[in-house]
């Protein structure tokens, strides 16, 4: 009786495991290439710390959101990857490239959201 209640619930645990792994799945394939695997995390934490929305709101004006994707500026992934290193460099940031790929993640995340 033990046994078969124990294989009912690593049942339902393989179901729901299978629930979640699908869903991650579907999610990985919702974002570009380039974005996939990228920490999130990470590049919300460097965004704050490196203050990135306040250096757009003095370039810009208002609450900063009219820097993203100025008319055919970045059009592509790859585009907004390459604006952030422009912004890495610019700036002496100092950031890895798998941090700067985190922060373009968050951004397309957020404001892009290019087709994959």
């Amino acid at each position: 009786m033990r046994a078969a209640a124990i294989r009912r619930g690593l049942g339902g645990l393989l179901l729901a495991g299978a629930g979640v792994m699908g869903w991650a799945q579907a999610q990985t394939q919702s974002v570009p290439a380039i974005f996939r695997g990228a920490d999130l995390a990470l590049g919300e934490r460097l965004m704050r710390e490196h203050r990135c929305a306040e250096c757009h709101t003095r370039q810009v004006g208002g609450d900063g959101r009219d820097i993203y994707n100025p008319k055919g500026r970045i059009s592509t992934p790859g585009a907004l990857r390459g604006m952030v290193e422009l912004c890495n460099t610019e700036m002496n940031l100092g950031m890895f490239p798998e941090e700067v790929t985190a922060v373009a993640a968050v951004l397309q995340r957020d404001h892009y959201r290019f087709a994959p």
